[in-house]
């Protein structure tokens, strides 16, 4: 795109010019001369010994009749009151009149205020009336602008989001030959959401298909529309849309959406025409008024697609949604790919071995890993980043910075020896359960005294009522090893009895896996990417207080369960579990050969119908 450049007259360039002019006439006006008294101007003034004067307000210049010897035949005098020079003529004294402001005096009185304006206009008043963010530009918008040229992403640097690349390849298709749409009477869709967790490449995405089509790329967040000033919101769409259809063809991404686009309220208690409402329905007006033919595709992004108004998801509006979600373990080999290029990495590292350990992680969450690796590694003073610096980049992201610092005492070293055991003795006995990569009581993070990190084989999008009977088992592990061996249990099983919580309500009230309560779902699991702490956001319930007290025994009855099959497991195993303690004691970690000893030593639990019912 040409970029337009107006020639303007610099301010200083005039003064400087001025001061130029006012120089050379005091230079031409500086002809030799003689400076008297006033005094004697007057005797020379009654003695007609003076001619060609010239008589100004505060200077009187003449020539001489008869020049003194050896100086100019020029003078000239100041000027005094006249009645004043009457007085002292008559004293006898000598005296003369004070020079009046020269004319670069006369110039700076008017000069300097003059600019001092001007500067004030141009630092202060300018900023605030029509600079960025000024006051009088409130209503303009804030999106940053790409020519063509600028946006050098494109489709080969996104990687493990292959759907979502192919939907957007036709937007791209569309405003690089927009005639081969229209000829059957079809229309790109008006806008485009990109839905999906934080760090899976939405905006990446967004700046890819500007890359691609080589268009100019509006980009702005959805907060930047919101002022304190009412109706500003609503102005800034409006410019920003025209801005738009001006440079046709063109994107516009507004990122985060959910601060722009957030439900309206139904409420008549919160009115209905505060400032973000007059945003939301101007943005909406202007989709509306939106011309498909025009070439302007607007793209949104969101993490919270649950909060939008409905209005906005209509057909015609942003009617299609793409979602980019966390990538599966082939699209984790790909993003790898991507980064793994910017680092010196060992020959022999095994990417596929990588992703398999990376399971749930996006695309940012990879970056950041192949980023500790390569720190790792040049902590080390290491020439290439190995397997072993991203086993380690792992444990750190996951379960964070090691705390040697952390000093335990010798009954709480033991307790999660233990613990930790448990964990890893019951997961390595029962079926469907993740092997044990690494059993390690070094106290890292905030609260994490100890560590057991499962390899997960594949990717699972099923799980069966067994399967999630196990993995309560596993979770509750840690306890049982400690009310086996102590007879006691502590209060290091916080986060596994939460987790466990969460799964054995979800079998209940979600998944219908009791047989007391039917199959029945009782709570619906809305679509959120944003995990709020603690689950679930509140919903109303929807059944009674009978039901209520049933799922919350079946609850309780399968926790309990699960806590009898742990115990069983570690009870039929209890000489592994004090020796691989022991071991875990001295060295503090084990992996590897370690693990693979006791995974052989493991003995096969009992079967889940022989264990006794919890009471």
């Amino acid at each position: 795109m040409e970029v337009r450049k107006e020639h303007q007259i610099h301010f200083w360039y005039i003064v400087a010019a001025l001061l130029a002019v006012i120089l050379i006439q005091n230079l031409i006006a500086l002809a030799p001369n003689t400076e008297i008294p006033y005094s004697t101007f007057q005797d020379l003034l009654a003695r007609h010994e003076v001619k060609d004067l010239v008589i100004g307000d505060h200077e009187i210049t003449g020539t001489y009749q008869h020049p003194p010897a050896g100086k100019p035949d020029r003078f000239s005098t100041f000027r005094v009151d006249p009645r004043l020079a009457g007085e002292l003529a008559k004293s006898g004294a000598t005296y003369s009149g004070a020079p009046g402001p020269g004319p670069l005096a006369t110039l700076l009185a008017w000069v300097v205020p003059a600019a001092g304006f001007v500067l004030l206009w141009m630092f202060l008043i300018r900023p605030m009336a029509g600079g960025a963010g000024g006051l009088m530009s409130v209503g303009q918008s804030k999106a940053r602008i790409y020519v063509e040229n600028d946006v050098k992403t494109t489709f080969a640097d996104v990687a493990g989001v292959d759907e979502a690349k192919d939907e957007l390849k036709e937007i791209v298709t569309f405003l690089k030959d927009p005639e081969r749409y229209g000829r059957l009477g079809a229309h790109i869709p008006r806008g485009i959401l990109l839905v999906g967790p934080p760090g899976t490449g939405k905006t990446l995405l967004a700046r890819a298909v500007a890359g691609e089509a080589a268009v100019p790329f509006f980009s702005i967040s959805g907060s930047e529309f919101v002022e304190m000033f009412v109706g500003v919101g609503a102005a800034r769409v409006r410019d920003l849309f025209a801005k738009a259809r001006e440079q046709a063809p063109a994107i516009v991404f507004i990122d985060e959406l959910d601060a722009l686009g957030r439900m309206r309220s139904g409420s008549a208690m919160q009115g209905g025409n505060d400032e973000k409402e007059q945003t939301l329905n101007q943005l909406l007006a202007e989709l509306d008024g939106f011309d498909p033919s025009s070439g302007v595709v607007l793209l949104g992004a969101t993490n919270r697609p649950e909060i939008l108004d409905p209005a906005l998801l209509r057909a015609g509006r942003f009617d299609r949604q793409v979602l980019v979600d966390r990538p599966d373990r082939a699209g984790r080999v790909q993003i790898l790919g991507v980064h793994l290029k910017k680092i010196r990495l060992a020959v022999g590292v095994d990417v596929g071995e990588i992703a398999a350990m990376t399971p749930g992680f996006t695309g940012a969450d990879l970056a950041g890993l192949v980023n500790e690796a390569a720190l790792l590694a040049t902590r080390r003073d290491g020439t290439e980043v190995t397997l072993e610096d991203f086993n380690q980049a792992i444990e750190r992201v996951i379960a964070g910075l090691e705390k040697r610092s952390r000093l335990l005492n010798k009954h709480e070293r033991e307790v999660v020896a233990h613990h930790e055991l448990g964990h890893a003795l019951v997961a390595m006995a029962l079926p469907g359960v993740d092997p044990v990569q690494k059993i390690s009581i070094i106290p890292r993070g905030v609260g994490a005294l100890g560590y057991t990190i499962q390899r997960p084989l594949e990717d699972r999008f099923l799980m069966t009522r067994t399967e999630l009977v196990n993995r309560m088992a596993v979770l509750l592990g840690g306890r049982a090893a400690e009310s086996v061996i102590f007879d006691e249990i502590s209060t290091g099983a916080e986060d596994d009895l939460v987790k466990a919580t969460d799964i054995a309500r979800g079998m209940v009230a979600r998944f219908g896996m009791d047989s007391g309560l039917g199959q029945v779902a009782y709570e619906a699991q809305r679509q959120q990417f944003l995990q709020s702490p603690g689950g679930m956001a509140w919903e109303p319930r929807r059944y009674s207080d009978v039901t209520a007290a049933a799922i919350d025994l079946a609850v309780k009855t399968l926790i309990e369960r699960a806590f009898l099959l742990a115990r069983a497991v570690l009870e039929a195993n209890l000489p592994l579990l004090r020796q691989g303690a022991a071991t875990l004691l001295a060295h503090e970690t084990l992996a590897g050969p370690d693990l693979d000893a006791l995974t052989r030593a493991v003995h096969a639990p009992l079967a889940p119908a022989a264990l006794p019912h919890p009471v």
